[in-house]
């Protein structure tokens, strides 16, 4: 019988509460780039794993770096005179009876596809250094990755966290980013940049949201037109979140302009990376696509971790979507926290434990609900390879 524990809390959800920050770096900001670009690798490696050898290969690839580059950017033009590069580590089997897998070669093609994918305006080829230095995998991780077990075994003592549902604030910063990253905003403000960073702050019934958008210096001709775009992109902001709440909202974009237009945020790329600014695996958004300090949250690096049983990567994941799954079938939760800690070497299916804190209506039946609770907790955990095939073949985001 797994070990699961599932409590009541007297407590006022985030939502009810005075105050609340939430923050959002979008995909182009350096730290979502280089999260992007490792967990693509790991998805990379899984696939031709499973066509070479018919079976997901042991690797961590959750150590990466993008150092900033340099560049002179004004109105009307922009270039890159220093490249920004980006380097991918950590370990993979490459070599299985005398059948090499070029896993360098794989992470060094996955960040040229990566970056062309998801920027419009960097030149790969010109403009960016890429170096893979993924090497040989540690000898015990590697064993217990490869011990027979009808379930994988966990590779470390961690735990994930998750909870549900959003916040409407939380809903705003993630949908803004969302909004003006998509393909249809870039259609219609093709200067609004990749490297969007979203910081809300609720207090009360009012909030807040100071926005940054790397502008791309090639397309804006004057300060005059700089200080049209700007008000366009705020305007924007405030109808799209009419459509996501009622509370008060104001925009703040590109706070760090002086006040004379001088020193605006242009860029020739759509990038802050082109500018020195540096990007780590793990040090932006969670699983959940969100930093929330107000939450409970693991620091772990989700991205580019193996799915198969790494779990930082897979209790995050687990955490996040059972939330998700236990409040939409019970709306009468109003927040739901869960945490699951493994052991390493034990099966990933039978954690040390798994816990639920819940916030519930008042009349509501908490008996019932955790019945059921328990139950829908124990089917995923039954059904936890199906949930590591997903994550291998990228259908959870992990930033």
């Amino acid at each position: 019988m797994r070990n699961i524990s599932i409590e009541r809390l007297e407590l006022k959800p985030i939502s009810e509460q005075g105050t609340e920050y939430v923050e959002r770096k979008g995909i182009g900001h350096p730290d979502s780039l280089i999260d992007g670009i490792v967990d693509e690798t790991s998805h990379a490696l899984c696939r031709e794993y499973l066509n070479s050898f018919g079976t997901i290969l042991h690797h961590n690839v959750d150590k990466g770096l993008i150092i900033g580059g340099a560049a002179k950017a004004t109105y009307g033009s922009g270039r890159i005179t220093k490249k920004i590069e980006v380097i991918v580590t950590g370990r993979a089997i490459s070599k299985v009876k005398g059948k090499t897998v070029e896993v360098n070669r794989i992470a060094e093609d996955v960040v040229r596809k990566y970056l062309k994918d998801n920027t419009r305006f960097l030149d790969i080829e010109n403009e960016v250094v890429i170096k893979s230095k993924i090497a040989k995998g540690s000898e015990d991780l590697t064993h217990i990755f490869g011990r027979k077990s009808e379930v994988p075994l966990a590779n470390d003592t961690s735990f994930g966290i998750g909870f549900a549902p959003f916040s409407e604030t939380e809903k705003l910063v993630l949908e803004t980013e969302r909004y003006l990253n998509s393909r249809d905003y870039k259609a219609q403000v093709p200067a609004a940049g990749e490297d969007i960073k979203v910081m809300g702050c609720r207090n009360g019934d009012r909030i807040t949201l100071t926005v940054a958008v790397a502008f791309i210096a090639q397309l804006v001709s004057s300060k005059e037109q700089y200080i049209e775009l700007k008000h366009r992109v705020v305007g924007d902001i405030l109808k799209f979140a009419s459509g996501i709440t009622k509370k008060s909202v104001a925009v703040e974009l590109n706070t760090g302009d002086d006040a004379e237009g001088e020193a605006p945020y242009l860029t020739k790329s759509g990038l802050s990376a082109e500018a020195g600014d540096d990007g780590s695996v793990g040090r932006g958004n969670r699983v959940n696509g969100l930093i929330t300090p107000f939450r409970h949250m693991s620091l772990e690096a989700a991205a580019g971790k193996n799915p198969i049983n790494h779990i930082g990567k897979i209790y995050n994941i687990l955490a996040t979507q059972l939330a998700v799954d236990v409040v939409k079938q019970y709306p009468q939760i109003k927040e739901c926290d869960i945490a699951i800690l493994s052991q390493i070497g034990k099966r990933i299916d039978q954690p040390l434990n798994l816990n639920m804190n819940m916030i519930v209506e008042g009349g509501a039946n908490f008996d019932n609900i955790r019945s059921k609770a328990h139950y829908i907790a124990d089917g995923w955990l039954d059904n936890i390879g199906k949930l590591t095939l997903d994550i291998s073949l990228g259908k959870y985001k992990t930033f």
